[in-house]
């Protein structure tokens, strides 16, 4: 799933390689933290946040078989 994730986030961003996803374990599941550079954050939350809400609905998608529940969270400076 974090592979899905950075392949997402680096497709919409000016620098792909300041993408990082990082995987952290929780008791409510599993979160995807989601850090890019300052200057791209907008462009992976969207206007209203149309796409942050995308990602997080693919992700849903794929992880449908999944015991655990996966989250995604989009990290700001």
């Amino acid at each position: 799933m974090r592979e899905l994730v950075l392949f997402i986030s680096r497709s919409l961003v000016d620098h792909p390689d300041q993408v990082e996803v990082i995987e952290v374990e929780s008791e409510r599941g599993l979160i995807l933290q989601v850090k890019v550079a300052p200057e791209d954050v907008g462009k992976v939350i969207g206007k209203q946040g149309r796409i942050a809400r995308a990602i997080r609905s693919i992700v849903k998608a794929a992880s449908s078989r999944e015991p655990r529940r996966i989250m995604v969270d989009i990290l700001s400076d």
